[in-house]
């Protein structure tokens, strides 16, 4: 059964699949980030790189180790200072540099930081395109340069919101009331600056950058995160509400009502919009939920592929591919007049042109998709062994199964319902997923069922 790709035993535990993640300052401290660059400029022999952090308190330090390193080896340094990762994207690719290094542990806890590495044109570096290689490098010295590099700073802000207000805003908007949850992450800024060139209503929850994350983790994924953006909504009669996790690659979405809407079938909408201006485009998606977003881009004569989760894999079939557009359920969203990159600001734009259009409400726009495939939501769990438990639930369930499919974990699929079950990429966990046919019984009967087969092999 294939499985996601990990760090060698003999390797830091802090590699992940596409990114670098582990607790300051015992696995993540500035001697860390300078071993990194050295690393990172002997695998890649850059000339010119990008440098950033998220609000962590611990992000000036580190992404300082990391120019001060590059400059020391003759690499100049384009230095954007606290940014979303999409500001670090936006800097590599339209300033022409060799590549960057996003210095953020995305929606872990404050304690947690990390490092997001690209080459030229934003193009990922992952466990499978050279981080592996990096890290069995981190003990590479420091080469002896005929000049130092330069390190300059630019504001990116200003340049990059002037783009995706070109590219994914509505030149008609509706005057709109949204609230927007920036989770003392680094949404805020960015969000203030776009907000400029709407005439949006705007009322804000935890807009200021704290890298304490004083008001929690960053993620609202997880469904203890919503609440408090769910009843701002309804209390102010907004038509719409956001939040974004702490780097603010990913946005999620509240209708008029405070119901918090599921990414996979934004994913769907999204499609269906891009492709009425691109027919016949390519639109890949991840196999935890498939359904809805395949008999929508099919409807919309797009194509669709399906290929491993995660920020990485995407984008490297984005790039392959020459794809439209990519989503994922976890709330990613790809785009090729974005590089073939994720963005935290473009589907929140892209959502409000189609509003504006159409002069539909969020839950008008995505009603009958909800009824057509419910789904249980992404659920976690801790088990003793990944591997044995999913070969467990393999042996089971694929008997019967019209499809079973091991492309990025395991995917069954019945006429009726179908499941994934997953490895996380980041963290030591099982993701479930499922959908149905238009059954919300069958969901919770065989939801109910696989959580307790998981169970059998939960830790505490």
């Amino acid at each position: 059964m294939a499985t996601s790709p990990s760090a060698p035993p003999d390797l830091p535990s802090c590699f992940k699949a596409y990114d670098i993640r582990g607790h300051v300052p015992d696995e993540i401290d500035p001697d860390f980030a300078r071993r990194l660059a050295r690393a990172y400029v002997d695998c890649l022999n850059p000339d010119s790189i990008a440098i950033g952090h998220d609000a962590r308190l611990s992000g000036p330090e580190l992404a300082d180790a990391l120019a001060d390193t590059f400059c020391q080896n003759g690499i100049d340094v384009t230095e954007i200072g606290d940014a979303t990762t999409e500001e670090l994207y936006f800097a590599t690719a339209s300033l022409g540099l060799d590549g960057g290094i996003m210095v953020t542990a995305s929606h872990n806890p404050a304690s947690d930081n990390g490092f997001k590495l690209v080459r030229q044109d934003a193009r990922p570096i992952s466990a499978e395109t050279g981080l592996l290689e990096i890290a069995s490098r981190l003990a590479i010295a420091d080469r002896q340069p005929a000049s130092r590099g330069a390190r300059r700073r630019i504001d990116i802000r200003p340049g990059l919101a002037r783009y995706l207000a070109e590219h994914f805003g509505t030149p008609n908007p509706r005057p709109l009331r949204i609230v927007a949850n920036a989770g003392n992450g680094m949404a805020g800024p960015l969000v203030r600056e776009l907000a400029n060139h709407f005439g949006f209503e705007w009322t804000w929850l935890h807009e200021r950058p704290d890298g304490r994350f004083p008001h929690g983790i960053p993620n609202p994924l997880l469904p203890e995160n919503r609440s408090e953006t769910a009843q701002l909504v309804r209390a102010t009669g907004a038509d719409l509400g956001l939040a974004w996790d702490g780097d603010a690659d990913r946005c999620f979405f509240y209708d008029e009502t405070g119901r918090f809407i599921e990414s996979y079938y934004l994913v769907g909408l999204f499609a269906a919009h891009l492709l009425a201006h691109s027919p016949g485009s390519l639109i890949i998606h991840d196999p935890r939920l498939v359904w809805n977003t395949r008999e929508i881009v099919e409807a919309s004569g797009g194509r669709t592929l399906c290929t491993r989760s995660g920020h990485a894999f995407i984008k490297e079939a984005m790039r392959q591919n020459d794809a439209l557009y990519g989503g994922e359920m976890s709330g990613h969203h790809y785009f090729r007049d974005f590089f073939y990159c994720d963005s935290g600001m473009a589907p929140w734009l892209l959502l409000t042109r189609i509003m504006s259009a159409s002069n539909r409400s969020l839950s008008q726009l995505v009603e009958d998709r909800i009824a057509r495939y419910p789904v249980s939501g992404e659920i976690n769990r801790k088990v003793r062994d990944p591997a044995s438990t999913l070969a467990r639930i393999t042996e089971q369930y694929s008997p019967d199964a019209r499809s079973v499919d091991t492309t990025d974990g395991l995917s069954i699929e019945y006429e009726n319902w179908r499941f994934s079950l997953r490895p996380s990429n980041t963290e030591s966990l099982l993701r479930l997923n499922l959908e149905t046919r238009h059954d919300p019984r069958l969901l919770v009967r065989m939801t109910a069922n696989l959580l307790r087969e998981l169970e059998r092999d939960e830790t505490g």
